[in-house]
């Protein structure tokens, strides 16, 4: 018993340190847009869950699947295109991870 006992509970442990890694980076990707895409207010997006909203969880995905991502969101940001094609290739991981939990049918970010 006492062995089923630590299976269990490593299983669980397990599986928080998986639960937390999936929104450290939609959590990275937050940070990412309030930080450097500021500019796209000018494009009536007050927040990043105004950004990540313009799109659903699977037109993300399939965004992400077919290459054009960055160039989505260089069409709902035009005026943060410089900096969204300078990103760094963790950044658009983080980003889409970001758009993808908060899409229009995903989670309501906190805030930003």
């Amino acid at each position: 018993m006492t062995k089923m006992n630590s299976l269990l509970l490593a299983a669980m442990v397990a599986g928080s340190v998986f639960a937390t890694s999936a929104t450290a980076d939609a959590k990275a990707g937050q940070k990412y847009y309030l930080k450097k895409l500021k500019d796209c207010k000018k494009d009536g997006l007050k927040t990043g869950a105004n950004f990540a909203a313009k799109n659903d969880r699977d037109t993300w995905a399939e965004l992400k699947e077919n290459g054009e991502l960055t160039k989505a969101w260089k069409e709902v940001c035009p005026s943060g295109a410089s900096k969204i094609d300078k990103m760094k290739p963790e950044d658009v991981v983080d980003l889409y991870d970001f758009c993808w939990q908060y899409a229009s049918d995903g989670d309501v970010p906190s805030c930003g």
